[in-house]
């Protein structure tokens, strides 16, 4: 399992009745995980002291119970390894509809590696920046890794309410003027332009949705759509690729799938290495790790 351990403004502090709680900054929130099934005693204090719990609807769905909790804050993420003086990633974050506030920090863990081999190519090339693009890329945190790490990258997203959150955290990351292309675009439609237009890149991220729509009410479902996308998004590699990551919250999507997958689509082309793991976040109070979906990383070869 790969584990998200680097946080100094978020962790996860307890887990148990199907619910999670979790410390974002000076804040406190309870929010239903369907993968704690287990009911552990509940023994930390914040359970009680709460700023706000999402509480699910047996019918769907859910809402907020507020107690103490700005309209808006921010945490911070200073990826390992960037010199001193560069400024930490930094996230806008509320609490909006289905439990979410605008940041997955489990996907740390895959900003530290990609942003790690974005560094080194840089080394080897200096005059050369990787590009790097990211498709579903919601609020913006694996572009603002990339960005921060030397890359040039585009930015694809159906929603132009994320796209506009994503430029909110770059401007905060200090990544205002990075050479980051915010695109409000359907991912499927977006991909198949680049193929005719003949674009490469040489890196790309995908974290695609279980279930979406596109700005023009385009249905996505990931069991059938996933494989002929990634297909398609493999004919944008360049011919020195550095990486090609994605995620999946889908449990039918294990990593046994997303190695396979990869192996077939990618692997088998341009050679270079899979694997695939769970990804998770540690638990403060029991020294546990939370499961929090999982990732597949084809590595190209350096040249």
């Amino acid at each position: 399992m790969w584990i998200a351990d680097h946080w100094k403004e978020y962790e996860v502090l307890d887990a148990s009745g199907g619910e999670k709680l979790e410390k974002w900054g000076n804040y406190i929130l309870v929010r239903p995980d369907p993968q704690v099934i287990w009911n552990t005693p509940r023994r930390n204090m914040g359970w009680n002291k709460k700023n706000a719990h999402y509480h699910r609807s047996a019918k769907g769905g859910g809402e907020w119970e507020f107690f103490s909790l700005p309209d808006e804050w921010r945490i911070s993420y200073a990826l390992p390894g960037l010199q001193a003086q560069v400024r930490p990633l930094t996230f806008h974050l509320k609490p909006f509809s289905f439990k979410h506030t605008g940041l997955f920090p489990e996907q740390a863990v895959n900003w530290n590696w990609f942003s790690g081999l974005i560094r080194d190519a840089l080394k080897r090339n200096p005059a050369e920046q990787p590009r790097i693009l990211n498709l579903f890329a919601y609020t913006g945190g694996a572009t603002l890794a990339a960005a921060a790490s030397g890359a040039a990258v585009t930015h694809v997203d159906a929603s132009k309410g994320m796209v506009g959150w994503a430029k909110e955290n770059a401007a905060a990351s200090g990544l205002g003027s990075a050479p980051i292309r915010f695109l409000v675009d359907d991912c499927t439609k977006f991909v198949e332009r680049e193929i005719r237009r003949g674009s490469k890149y040489d890196g790309i991220i995908m974290d695609p949705p279980s279930y979406g729509r596109g700005p023009k009410g385009e249905i996505w479902k990931i069991e059938e759509n996933i494989w002929p996308f990634l297909e398609s998004a493999t004919r944008l590699l360049s011919d020195n690729a550095l990486f090609f990551l994605i995620n999946s919250y889908t449990t039918g999507l294990q990593p046994a799938v997303l190695s396979y997958m990869l192996n077939a689509a990618i692997a088998s082309k341009f050679s270079g290495h899979v694997e695939a793991a769970e990804i998770g976040l540690p638990v403060k109070d029991t020294g546990l790790i939370l499961p929090c979906g999982a990732s597949g990383r084809w590595l190209g070869e350096k040249k």
